[in-house]
Order: structure tokens, then C-alpha cells, then sequence
């Protein structure tokens, strides 16, 4: 009896794709991220054309820096709470944690940029291009010994034990970025101030803004090398530098 060959399977077929997880895909802009650039972009776009309407809605946001969103009811209109409640998702409503944390978040986000676009008519200093605070604080330095004190200013931002002292160093740097005219998205920043507010958030952010400041490149120098830009820690050591400085 003749012996049959035994049947040799097709060659399987490779997996189908699977979807990436949503912690690799791009993150969407949220709500807050979403009402606080809308927020900024109308005010922004009429400050620029002299609006005594704006120039007006800028004064009374300045004064509200430092101070407790639920002291302000002046700026009740003005800090883009209303654009983050027609923002959400259809059949979500905000619970009252959320909404605090909101409400402090886009509170010290437009309060800081009426302080950096203040008396700046020519240059928008919101741009919402993902320009985190890291990046925008490296855009400071020079390469110079004159950088040691911008850089350690954003280790205390990011080594600060409260909100409030939070919201403070953040001004400090606000400050150095109106001078040199250094815009930032003021609507990440948003994100990243509601993100500082839940369980496990600063480290987060710490981590956020330490890598954007050593991920930046500046634009290339015919006469200078980018390899030639003085070497800076790791990103995870930005808190451990500075622990004696909080």
C-alpha cells in the first residue's frame, strides 16, 4: 500500500494589525485645553486691534494673578469656563472635582497670559502649537553661564508642593518669556495645571516639561554646531537637583 504524503498546511496568514493602545496614539486636546486656546485667541486677536474692550478684559486678568479662582468674580466670562462646558463630550457632565480643578487651572493660565502679552500689540505670545513650558524656558538660554539661573528657575517650578506656590514660580518665568518675547501654549499649559492637580499629577508634568526642555533643538547655526550645545542631567533628575531649593 502506498503511503500518502503527509499534508502540509498553508502558510498562516500574518496577523491583522491590532489598533494602537490610546496611550500610544496622539493625545486629542481636551476640553480645558480646547476653552482656555479659544479663549485666548478671541481675546488675543481683539487686544492686538486696540480693543479698549480687551485692553480692559486684560487689566482686570492681570489683578486676578496670585489670587483664588473663587475670588474673582470679575473674571467671571473672561478665564474660558463657559467654552469648557459647551467643550465636553455629548452626555458628559463635569462632576464638582473636575470643574475645581478646571476652574484653578484655566484661572492661572489666562491670568499668566495677560501678564506675558501685556503691552505686546505685535507678537501673540499664545500659540497653539504644543510649545510646552520646557521648550519655551530652553528658547531662554543662551549656552552661556547666564542660563544656570533660568534653568533653576524651572526646577522650582517643577519641584513645587502646592498649587498656589506653583501658580507663583510659573510668574517668574512668565516674566523672563515677555521680555525675550517667547510665546507658549497657554492651553497645554492649561492641561498640564489640571493634570498637577490629581494623584500622581506633578510628577507627570515634572516629567512633561523636563523632557520638552532637552528634547528642544534650537534652529541650525551655519557657525555653530548643534553637537556643541553644553550637556544638561537627564529629564528624571529634574526634581533631585533641587530638593533643597522647594
Amino acid at each position: 500500500m502506498t503511503e500518502t504524503a503527509p499534508r502540509i498546511p498553508p502558510p498562516a496568514r500574518p496577523p491583522e494589525q491590532e489598533p494602537l493602545p490610546s496611550s500610544v496614539k496622539a493625545r486629542e486636546p481636551g476640553p480645558l485645553r480646547q476653552a482656555v486656546a479659544q479663549r485666548i485667541r478671541t481675546l488675543q486677536d481683539d487686544y492686538q486691534r486696540d480693543s479698549s474692550q480687551a485692553v480692559q478684559a486684560l487689566a482686570l486678568l492681570r489683578r486676578g494673578i496670585g489670587r483664588q479662582a473663587t475670588e474673582t468674580p470679575e473674571l467671571w466670562g473672561l478665564v474660558g469656563m463657559e467654552q469648557f462646558y459647551a467643550a465636553q463630550p455629548e452626555n458628559h457632565r463635569p462632576y464638582e472635582a473636575e470643574i475645581l480643578r478646571a476652574e484653578r487651572a484655566a484661572h492661572v493660565a489666562v491670568t499668566l497670559w495677560a501678564l506675558h502679552q501685556q503691552s505686546n500689540r505685535s507678537k501673540r505670545m499664545h500659540v497653539a502649537d504644543g510649545a510646552s513650558l520646557g521648550t519655551a524656558v530652553r528658547r531662554l538660554m543662551s549656552g552661556t553661564d547666564s542660563d544656570e539661573p533660568i534653568r533653576k528657575r524651572l526646577l522650582r517650578a517643577g519641584t513645587a508642593t502646592s498649587f498656589d506656590v506653583l501658580g507663583q514660580r510659573l510668574r517668574e518665568l512668565v516674566v523672563l518669556l515677555r521680555t525675550a518675547e517667547i510665546p507658549l501654549d497657554y492651553g497645554l499649559l492649561a492641561e498640564q495645571l489640571d493634570r498637577w492637580q490629581k494623584p500622581g499629577g506633578p510628577s507627570l508634568v515634572r516629567q512633561a516639561w523636563g523632557r520638552s526642555f532637552h528634547a528642544y533643538r534650537p534652529p541650525a547655526d551655519p557657525g555653530r554646531r548643534q553637537d556643541d550645545a553644553p550637556e544638561l542631567p537627564e529629564s528624571d533628575a529634574l526634581a533631585n537637583q533641587t530638593k533643597d531649593q522647594t
